[in-house]
């Protein structure tokens, strides 16, 4: 079968497709780690209250209707630019408006557009991962107001046990096409003193790096677990 690298074809049409069908429900839960079982909750995102929130890369926006739905945001923002992801977060959570804002955007245009306009920012294995972080963290910076928080989890290693990139690189990971043909996307899986590095010359401040180890089961991989803020002026 042909493979293909592409960055116009939705390569996230099939993730989460078989959930999406079955569980509608709003998650009772909100894990960073890889397994989705265990480890931090939402606690790590500071008190919400009253707060303007985005998800960066928020998929079928599961973690940002917990968030809309359980805790007391004035608005969360889920931003994908996947036309599939946007679609099926639209089936399962647009009755959650205004609370949840579903958009449809690039994140780091997004964020671009939209200065000093949110009190907390946050990627779960989103698009923190698939998207080059020179060009995604100035942008969170900019999105951020004074005193604000980014929180993201991303992977400490790759998930074949290879050791995470010693500088800002990334490597190019498995995906399909809507129809099913084998490409490639990709993802940056970053040493913890390559993303304190580079969130440092982003702005951010008070960065803080946590590795939380692997669950049971195949493709288990450790996550970190990483807070930032932006100096208040």
């Amino acid at each position: 079968m042909t493979r293909v690298t592409t960055t116009t074809t939705d390569l996230w049409h099939h993730y989460g497709r078989t959930r999406a069908a079955q569980d509608h429900a709003v998650p009772d839960s909100f894990h960073w780690v890889w397994s989705q079982q265990d480890g931090p909750g939402p606690e790590v995102l500071g008190n919400l209250t009253g707060k303007a929130l985005a998800d960066l890369g928020a998929g079928t926006a599961r973690h940002a209707a917990h968030l809309a739905v359980h805790h007391t945001p004035d608005r969360v923002d889920a931003v994908d630019a996947s036309p599939a992801q946007h679609g099926m977060a639209t089936t399962l959570y647009a009755s959650l408006a205004p609370r949840l804002n579903l958009v449809h955007q690039d994140v780091v245009t997004h964020l671009r557009a939209h200065p000093d306009a949110y009190d907390v920012l946050y990627s779960v294995f989103g698009a923190v991962d698939f998207t080059d972080p020179r060009e995604l963290l100035p942008a969170a910076a900019c999105a951020l107001r004074p005193g604000g928080r980014l929180v993201f989890s991303t992977l400490a290693h790759y998930l074949s046990g290879a050791p995470a990139q010693p500088d800002v690189t990334a490597a190019e990971v498995p995906a399909k096409t809507p129809e099913g043909e084998s490409a490639t996307m990709h993802r940056w899986v970053l040493q913890e003193h390559v993303w304190t590095k580079v969130l440092d010359g982003a702005g951010f401040t008070d960065i803080r790096v946590e590795e939380l180890p692997a669950g049971d089961g195949p493709r288990s991989a450790a996550t970190l677990l990483v807070t930032a803020e932006l100096t208040a002026s």
